[in-house]
């Protein structure tokens, strides 16, 4: 392989990175959101071995990774993707939303370590992220 072609390999290199910033970004400022508007502390009950908060986060961050990543693979540019980023992060916190309404035993079920209360809410997570993610393919 000459030099040329290593050189030619990282041709997107600079593509990559910004579009990996900005979901790092988005990514971040969904959890920041997320953890606020929730009444318990998640990274407080993962830190004390809680599986019902565990289960929860983590359906939250795939359910928003799924989106994000279809924002990335659709979009036509950097701005684009941001902004499609950001209506998946709307999105996910509605889903949220819509489940703590409907189940509002949630709140007190997640803190006390209920697990099927914890993985529920996370599948509930990934199913919008799933949904949004397909309404993104235009």
């Amino acid at each position: 392989m000459s030099k040329f072609e290593i050189m030619e390999s990282f041709g997107g290199f600079d593509d990559f990175l910004l579009y990996l910033a900005i979901s790092g970004v988005l990514l971040a400022v969904f959890v920041a959101i997320y953890v606020k508007i929730t009444p318990y502390r998640e990274i407080a009950l993962i830190r004390e071995n809680n599986m019902a908060a565990a289960f929860s986060l983590s359906g939250a961050l795939i359910g928003m990774v799924i989106p994000l990543a279809n924002a990335v693979e659709y979009s036509v540019n950097p701005v684009d993707m941001a902004i499609w980023g950001f209506i998946a992060l709307a999105i996910q916190l509605i889903v949220f939303v819509i489940a703590r309404i409907t189940l509002p035993h949630i709140a007190v079920d997640i803190p006390a370590g209920k697990q099927a209360s914890g993985f529920f809410l996370g599948a509930i997570s990934i199913a919008g992220g799933i949904l949004n993610a397909a309404c993104m393919t235009y």
